[in-house]
C-alpha cells in the first residue's frame, strides 16, 4: 500500500508559520503521508483563485488523494467545515464556493464536518487550518471512512458557474478566473473556441483588445498581445515578454468578451 498523499491550498503565505504549522500537524497523526504544496499564495481572501487553483492540481493526483484547501475570510463564523468526495479523491474545505470549480467538473458528495469530534483542543476561532482542516485531512489520510466525519448535506455554498455565456451567435461573455505571476489572463474561454473555423477575433479585457491567436508565446513578436489555448485547455490572454494584466487593468472575476466572425459570416 502506498503512503498516503494530502496536499495543501492556501492563501497563508511562506513568510509566516501557518503552512508548517499544518504539517506539524499532519505528521503528528500520519508521519507516513506525503504532504504537497499546491500553493500558498492565493490572494488574500480570494475563494474564486482559490478554486482555480484547486480545480486545475486535483486531476493529476492518484486515487485516494486528500486535498486540504483553506482560503477562509469567514474562518469563527456560522461557516461549516466540509468534506467533498469526487473523482475518488477527497477534499477538506470551508463551505464558502472554494470546491465551486470541482463540482462543475465530477458528480460529488458533501458532508459537514463534525469539527467538535475532529478538531483539536482548544480550538481558535482563527485558525481552522491548523485546528480543524489538518487533522480531518491527516485521519482522511489514515483509511478512515468518510462517512465517520459527519453527514451529507445538499445545500452548500457555489460561486457563480464558470461556463462562459453566449451572447448572440459567435459572441460569448466570461470572465477572468486567474492572472498568473507572468500577467497572463486566464479566462473562462475553452480552448476548442479558437479552433472553431473563423475569419476574425477579438477579445476585450478591460482596456486591452487582442485581435490575433498563436500556438506559442514566442511566435508573437515582443510586446505583441494575443490569445493562446493554455495548459488548462482555456483561452489565456498574454503579451511576448509583457503582462497582459498590466494592459488590461482587471482583476480575477472581471468580464471578458469574445466575438468569432465565422467564414459564412465574411
Amino acid at each position: 500500500m502506498r503512503p498516503a498523499t494530502i496536499t495543501l491550498t492556501t492563501d497563508f503565505g511562506v513568510s509566516d508559520h501557518y503552512v508548517g504549522v499544518m504539517k506539524g500537524v499532519i505528521a503528528s497523526i500520519n508521519p507516513q503521508a506525503t504532504v504537497i504544496d499546491i500553493n500558498h499564495e492565493v490572494r488574500p481572501f480570494n475563494v474564486a483563485q482559490g478554486a482555480f487553483f484547486v480545480a486545475q492540481a486535483y486531476r493529476y493526483f492518484p486515487a485516494d488523494t486528500v486535498h486540504i484547501a483553506v482560503v477562509d475570510p469567514g474562518v469563527g463564523t456560522s461557516r461549516k467545515p466540509i468534506l467533498v468526495e469526487a473523482a475518488g479523491q477527497r477534499f477538506v474545505a470551508p463551505d464558502n464556493g472554494l470546491l465551486s470549480q470541482v463540482y462543475e467538473r465530477e458528480p460529488h458528495i458533501v458532508r459537514a464536518i463534525d469539527a467538535e469530534r475532529f478538531a483539536l483542543k482548544p480550538t481558535s476561532l482563527t485558525f481552522h487550518g491548523r485546528d480543524v482542516f489538518a487533522p480531518v485531512g491527516a485521519w482522511l489520510s489514515t483509511g478512515k471512512e468518510s462517512a465517520d466525519f459527519g453527514e451529507i448535506v445538499t445545500k452548500y455554498v457555489r460561486l457563480q458557474a464558470t461556463a462562459p455565456e453566449l451572447l448572440e451567435p459567435g459572441h460569448w461573455r466570461g470572465r477572468i478566473l486567474n492572472i498568473d505571476r507572468f500577467g497572463n489572463l486566464v479566462t473562462s474561454f475553452p480552448a476548442a473556441l479558437l479552433q472553431q473555423p473563423w475569419t476574425a477575433i477579438q477579445i476585450t479585457a478591460g482596456q486591452l483588445q487582442i485581435y490575433s491567436v498563436h500556438t506559442a508565446y514566442a511566435s508573437a513578436a515582443p510586446g505583441e498581445p494575443f490569445a493562446i489555448a493554455g495548459s488548462s485547455d482555456l483561452v489565456e490572454l498574454s503579451v511576448n515578454e509583457g503582462s497582459a494584466a498590466d494592459l488590461a487593468d482587471v482583476e480575477i472575476g472581471d468580464t471578458v468578451e469574445l466575438i468569432l466572425a465565422r467564414p459564412d459570416e465574411a
